[in-house]
């Protein structure tokens, strides 16, 4: 067996996406082709059964949407003065 004693990237497709799936001694990541912030996981939460735990706090704070922007909130009381 080859060890993983550097870093391995593959791009792969998922429901037409593309995607770059990033394999370290240390974590994976999968990531929007074109895109730096993604979904990283480490081995040791992999293994000590931490990366449900891992996938739901980087879900619950939208790190890893799918490419949909939201305009930012408008802030009550802020309306425009043409003085």
């Amino acid at each position: 067996m080859t060890p993983l004693d550097k870093t391995l990237k593959r791009s792969l497709s998922i429901d037409g996406a593309d995607y770059v799936l990033t394999l370290t001694p240390e974590s994976l990541k999968l990531t929007r082709k074109g895109k730096r912030l993604g979904i990283e996981l480490k081995w040791t939460d992999i293994t000590s059964g931490e990366a449900a735990l891992a996938m739901a706090l980087q879900a619950s704070v939208g790190q890893f949407d799918p490419g949909t922007k939201k305009a930012p909130p408008k802030l009550p009381g802020k309306r425009g003065r043409g003085r």
